[in-house]
């Protein structure tokens, strides 16, 4: 009788995952134009489970790009910019396979609709890739992770313009057919479904959300256009370099009902269509599911889409799909918020582990659509202290382990997962809080929420695990 794998397969991309607005820093650099990223401050209070969002004004955006006062952590980043070199061998010392990082958009395009790319941009990223490349390291690469040149903000009002497709694509298409040869693994947007629960509109999609009366409307108009941008990519992919794959990404945002009343069951699931499945379905069957369009007609959800939308988007279906997952939440009939789970312990951001919630939605995910799946991102955000020169981050160990091991439970129950990329492989700004103090990294860099300190890279307890786990391909540190 057939049975499936026990093991890791021996081409396994075990890797890690960083974004370009979150480590590079030169933001003004070798004539790279302001991005989203670069306009978002760190106030000087703010909480740590509340998510900082933004709601600018034209002319606030205008005001934070000439502010040398506040302090815009993305603007330095951990200088990954200029310290690339010895970041990647340090993580080539860990036997890992695959590297996920995103291409800053604005240093490509400074004003995002400029008539030629940036030479020095892209020549970062040629070595950048020559250098993960010499050590044996595949690059996965995002082509949208919050790096949106902000004059597409300020002129298009982001991708509510419709016109943001055509330029998104002649962006997509130089770096085809620049690193044809040397990326084979592309994302087009970074957790495209993120947007009805993280307040994230500004980043995620360039637009001002007081500008917009209809808010859903407009949202699902920015999301609709890069669904088709992301179809055009695959089909440039296509026709550049065939072994190209482009793949689809969500962010994991599972919910589980509150109990087992048939009400709460049902409200989670109708959640989970609007969140998740919206997007997969659409991006790996190539047509809108069904249910939507009782969901838009009850919502008062109106935008166009056209019949060559639905045309492009059938004809070119993702290859992967890909996902990040962190926690899980619960919901009830009525909720308009989700809920803690109380049988999971959560993390001081109020984040909760739950390994179990991995395996189900790989699952989920191979049942539905029986396509490839990589895990884009998976980590546990701490306040790490370092002791004596090293920093003993067991609860980190215990949060990878439990995960890696859900991925090999899933692996024997016929789920085709091929690549796990725990965030941040090194530590990083945070996405959500802005801070440095959230650390996902298992190498620990020297810098504080307010970018002070020497910068020096430290090895955590994690690293040495990790590295275990890696070059045994998942046979040993998983016990």
């Amino acid at each position: 009788m057939k049975q499936n794998p026990k093991q890791f397969p021996a081409d396994f991309l075990w890797g890690g995952a960083v974004a370009a607005n979150q480590c590079e820093g030169a933001w003004n650099v070798d004539g790279k134009g302001p991005s989203v990223a670069d306009t978002m401050v760190l106030p000087e209070t703010y909480s740590r489970k509340g998510l900082i969002t933004y709601d600018l004004s034209r002319e606030e955006i205008v005001q934070s790009i000439k502010d040398e006062k506040n302090w815009y952590p993305r603007r330095s980043g951990i200088d990954f910019y200029h310290t690339y070199k010895e970041d990647i061998k340090l993580m080539a010392d860990l036997g890992i396979k695959a590297f996920r990082t995103s291409i800053n958009w604005a240093r490509i395009f400074p004003h995002g609709d400029d008539e030629k790319p940036n030479e020095p941009g892209l020549e970062f990223y040629d070595d950048l890739f020559d250098t993960l490349l010499k050590y044996g390291i595949e690059p996965v690469v995002t082509l949208h992770h919050y790096e949106m040149p902000i004059d597409l903000v300020t002129r298009y009002d982001g991708w509510h313009d419709r016109r943001m497709i055509e330029l998104f694509v002649k962006y997509a298409e130089v770096l085809l057919k620049r690193y044809k040869d040397k990326v084979k693994y592309w994302i087009p947007v970074n957790q495209i479904n993120c947007l009805f629960a993280s307040g994230m509109e500004y980043i995620s999609l360039g637009i001002l959300m007081r500008e917009y009366e209809d808010k859903q409307s407009a949202i699902l108009r920015c999301l609709h256009h890069q669904m088709v941008a992301s179809a055009l990519v695959k089909k440039l992919a296509s026709q550049i370099n065939p072994a190209m794959q482009v793949g689809a990404m969500i962010a994991e945002d599972s919910l589980y009902p509150a109990s087992c009343k048939p009400e709460d069951i049902f409200a989670a699931a109708k959640k989970e269509q609007i969140m998740n499945f919206l997007f997969t379905d659409t991006l790996v069957r190539g047509q809108y599911p069904s249910f939507v369009w009782r969901y838009f007609e009850e919502q008062h959800i109106d935008f166009e889409i056209t019949k060559e939308d639905e045309e492009i988007l059938a004809a070119y279906p993702c290859d992967f799909l890909s996902f990040s997952y962190y926690y899980t939440m619960t919901t009830q009939a009525g909720a308009d918020k989700p809920i803690a789970n109380p049988y999971l312990e959560a993390s001081i951001w109020g984040w909760a582990k739950d390994p179990l919630g991995l395996r189900t939605a790989l699952n989920k995910y191979w049942d539905r659509y029986q396509i490839p799946i990589m895990i884009a991102e998976n980590g546990i955000g701490a306040l790490d202290e370092v002791v004596d020169g090293k920093i003993h981050d067991d609860y980190r160990i215990d949060y990878l382990k439990s995960h890696v091991q859900a991925v090999k439970e899933a692996i024997a129950d016929g789920v085709k997962v091929f690549s796990y990329l725990p965030w941040g492989i090194i530590d990083i700004v945070s996405c959500s809080q802005g801070e440095m103090s959230k650390r996902y990294g298992l190498i620990y860099v020297d810098i504080d929420d307010r970018g002070k300190g020497s910068g020096k890279r430290l090895l955590k307890d994690s690293y040495f695990w990790y590295q275990k786990v890696v070059t045994s391909n998942g046979k040993q540190g998983v016990e």
